[in-house]
């Protein structure tokens, strides 16, 4: 991915240098949105630096990522992260994730399932697997009386157990794999 990639050669890029990178890219009405976004990401990413946990850094380009897909960019997953079909299947079924206790996806064969959210079969074939992330991360952004929770958000959340503050429901591995399993759900 671009802004990725010039990020890792540049944590602080001027806009002449997104302008460069993006030479080849459609300068269609989101290109100021996707210039303000790879700006925030580098701020993300410089604050992030300052440590030596690769795991940050990892996050610091996920936030990359992130950041375009809230300035309405479509933007394919990480390239640091391989997502992985089966994890998400178990994310989806299982206590991380704990989907189905809104949701009903009968392609998991599983026997209770909730119907307070929509279903979710055939979400693959209506969402992309950017907008599929989005509204992991951020489902208020779409529709903000949704209960559905944001799943790598941690700010301006309320009613949160001290043991959990901070600290997101799924990793951003995570996000990455339930993504994987949703966008086979044609």
């Amino acid at each position: 991915m671009m802004a990725v990639a010039l990020l890792n050669r540049k944590p602080k890029p001027a806009d002449k240098d997104i302008d460069d990178a993006m030479s080849n890219i459609c300068r269609c009405g989101t290109y100021q949105s996707i210039r303000a976004a790879i700006h925030l990401a580098a701020r993300a990413v410089i604050c992030r630096s300052r440590t030596t946990d690769s795991r940050l850094h990892r996050l610091g380009m996920s936030v990359t990522v992130t950041a375009l897909v809230l300035a309405g960019c479509a933007v394919s997953a990480s390239p640091i992260l391989t997502a992985d079909y089966a994890r998400g299947r178990e994310i989806v079924m299982g206590r991380d994730g704990n989907c189905l206790l809104c949701h009903a996806v009968p392609e998991t064969g599983a026997r209770f399932m909730g119907n307070l959210g929509p279903a979710l079969s055939g979400i693959g074939a209506r969402l992309d697997a950017s907008q599929l992330r989005l509204r992991l991360i951020d489902p208020q952004r779409f529709n903000p009386d949704s209960i559905m929770p944001a799943y790598a958000r941690t700010e301006a959340l309320t009613q949160v157990g001290q043991a959990w503050r901070g600290k997101p429901i799924l990793s951003e591995q995570q996000i990455e794999d339930t993504v994987a399993f949703l966008a086979t759900l044609r």
